[in-house]
């Protein structure tokens, strides 16, 4: 009995109708000239586009798109030209969700779906599908699947060529992979799986593209973890046709290598292709090619003067006069400088991450085997200075958070008190197994997950954790703390450290302790001379109108809205549950009821298995009597926005949102 699929609308735009504006020539396997879309072309609007987000509040990629800008222009270039609509000639798949800013910059030069240069300004913004990673759910025109974590891709690229197989499509695979995701464990399992089922006839055609360039967000790959070129290298023993291109910013030779490649692969589907392509991360500023990251990060900042020289550099002295007329109306725009507020405040204000490392290093300097074990974002999750404190007492796994953790399991139960670090959302979907098994095995660690929910505004729903509570907060033996500032990070970092300490030293079983905290800069402490004692919250503020319950970067937000409150004639109790699956029930049942039976809960999270699902169990458990409404994501995904606050307004999670619950209640 046959397969049929559901018959289900294709989204995908159609190839473009002109050819790209800035434009190269290439030959063809044929002799005939192609125009393919220019790579400095590329590389100078991805400047400019990252340039309006980075004065909107955002992060943006350079290194990674720069370095794809060949293999990118070239892939297009056959795509386009093949005879049919692309996605019916081939599926393709972008795992280097970094570099889709580099293909959107490539698009807008075809005038693809609409793009035009105009349209990039708005990239990574509220208002725009252009998000920080390719998002399906928001721009289904131009992504097919969505990518952002590395090392999804090439096993969903799996099953769309098994699929292609199934149904009869004559249809190639091209799948782009960048050398850091390699690394991961899916990828790894996908290396063996596809030349497998194509040696049994279960594949379609399938072209791997892999960008080396020895490169990742930390640093260079062999130095801070280790070589991948015997990855690269058993590719053939697995199967692969293995081809090398070792010109990856010679566009005619990439252009010529990769026809050649997908020739290969149509003329013996059961052997895939994989072409590796060394290319040099940050390629066309001598500066970022040169950074030890590759520029992985854009380098300039908000309205930076070197703007127009760094596009000089890009085009080699030769900008178009409308990029640089475009990157003078940027610098001409630049607001007046503000007069520095008279501020009362007294407290520093500093990201949660500092508070983690400060800790480590005194449990260190007190003697206790404190290890860190990292998957190349030790610089974001603030383990990074404990690091260069004691540069024997960690390793960087390389990106492999599945890894990581499980490597941590194993420094547990040889009595050492491991520390894992990674973005919540990588932490708690590719770690989410080990830190069961470490739980199963009597082997705890710390962990250390940062750019929760909305905090990684920039990057979009690929990078944003919202289940985080949900996913780890059942787990037997762990507790799950959300900081809001750096004081509360290092208390509590010190209270994980001595818990696993003390418990197993009498052969007790101890929790693994997980931190959840944001990207952006708090206070580093909400109200002088708190304890932070162990499980339980903190009253900052006292009222006798409502009691609101927050966690993390929403401790702001309550406390915006207490001021609020006073404005309108009202006082609101303020708590801290930084407890997450211990809420200090006790203690919020008193001050709900002093404030009439009256709660409300916020957290940037999702409203399905958060902080205020489990407060109002939590509290219907003990007969307490109450009226609740609790502020949260509500069944959403994210997207890209300059700052967190756009999206935290969008979503209502905010003083307004906080006015209106006390309304309804």
């Amino acid at each position: 009995m046959s397969l049929t699929p559901l018959s289900v609308p294709n989204k995908l735009a159609k190839n473009p109708t002109s050819q790209p504006k800035y434009a190269v020539e290439v030959k063809n396997k044929n002799g005939d000239t192609v125009k393919v879309g220019c790579p400095q072309t590329t590389r100078g609007l991805l400047a400019l586009m990252n340039q309006h987000a980075v004065i909107g509040g955002a992060a943006c990629h350079w290194g990674g798109p720069a370095a794809f800008a060949e293999m990118m222009s070239a892939i297009h270039g056959i795509m386009f030209t093949s005879g049919k609509e692309w996605f019916d000639a081939f599926n393709f798949v972008n795992d280097a969700g970094h570099a889709e800013n580099g293909i959107y910059a490539l698009r807008a030069n075809y005038g693809f779906d609409g793009l035009s240069f105009e349209s990039l300004r708005d990239f990574r913004s509220i208002k725009s599908k252009l998000t920080g990673h390719g998002e399906a759910h928001l721009n289904p025109e131009q992504v097919f699947i969505s990518n952002g974590p590395l090392g999804s891709g090439v096993p969903q690229a799996q099953g769309l060529c098994l699929a292609d197989k199934l149904i009869g499509n004559d249809r190639t695979t091209l799948c782009v992979l960048s050398d850091g995701g390699s690394m991961e464990g899916e990828t790894k399992e996908a290396f063996a799986a596809i030349p497998g089922l194509a040696k049994r006839n279960k594949m379609n055609p399938f072209v791997l593209v892999i960008s080396d360039n020895n490169t990742k967000l930390s640093g260079r790959i062999d130095k801070d973890s280790f070589n991948m070129e015997p990855t690269f290298s058993s590719l053939k023993e697995l199967g692969w046709n293995l081809v090398h291109e070792e010109e990856g910013h010679n566009l005619q030779k990439v252009y010529t290598t990769l026809e050649n490649a997908i020739e290969l692969a149509k003329k013996d589907p059961t052997r895939p292709v994989a072409l590796v392509i060394k290319t040099i991360k940050g390629y066309g500023v001598k500066s970022t090619e040169e950074s030890s990251s590759g520029g992985h990060g854009y380098p300039l900042k908000a309205y930076d003067d070197k703007l127009p020289a760094f596009l000089n550099e890009i085009f080699a002295g030769n900008t178009p006069s409308e990029f640089t007329t475009w990157a003078n109306d940027i610098l001409a725009s630049k607001p007046a400088a503000k007069e520095a507020s008279a501020s009362t405040s007294t407290v520093k204000s500093e990201k949660v991450q500092p508070g983690f490392s400060r800790a480590a290093i005194t449990a260190v300097k007190n003697g206790l085997p404190v290890f860190s074990v990292s998957s190349d974002l030790q610089g974001s999750t603030g383990i990074a200075d404990f690091q260069k404190a004691y540069p024997e007492n960690y390793i960087d796994i390389g990106i492999a958070e599945s890894n990581m953790v499980s490597t941590a399991i194993g420094l547990s139960k040889q009595g050492f008190i491991p520390v894992v670090d990674t973005f919540a959302q990588f932490g708690i979907t590719k770690g989410n197994l080990p830190l069961i098994m470490a739980g199963l095995s009597e082997a705890p660690v710390i962990g250390l997950f940062s750019h929760t929910g909305f905090q990684d505004a920039a990057d979009g729903a690929s990078h944003q954790a919202t289940t985080y509570f949900a996913a780890t907060s059942s787990i037997p033996h762990v507790t799950v703390i959300s900081c809001s500032c750096s004081s509360e990070a290092e208390a509590y970092m010190t209270g994980a450290i001595e818990q696993i300490k003390t418990k197993r030293e009498k052969g007790e079983v101890a929790d693994s302790v997980l931190f959840f905290y944001g990207r952006e800069n708090h206070p580093a402490y909400y109200k002088e001379g708190l304890t932070y004692e162990w499980k339980k919250a903190q009253v900052l503020a006292e009222g006798s109108d409502v009691t609101i319950v927050a966690n993390g970067p929403m401790v702001a937000k309550a406390l915006e809205a207490k001021e609020a409150f006073e404005k309108l004639g009202k006082s609101a109790t303020i708590i801290n549950n930084p407890f997450i699956n211990h809420p200090d029930v006790e203690l919020i049942a008193t001050h709900v009821a002093k404030t009439g039976g009256k709660l409300i809960t916020i957290e940037d999270h999702q409203l399905v298995g958060g902080m205020g699902a489990q407060i109002v169990h939590a509290l219907k458990l003990k007969d307490v009597n109450f009226k609740a409404r609790s502020i949260a994501n509500n069944g959403k995904f994210g997207q890209s926005a300059y700052t967190a606050d756009d999206l935290y307004d969008l979503h209502a999670m905010n003083v307004e949102g906080i006015l209106n619950a006390y309304k309804e209640l």
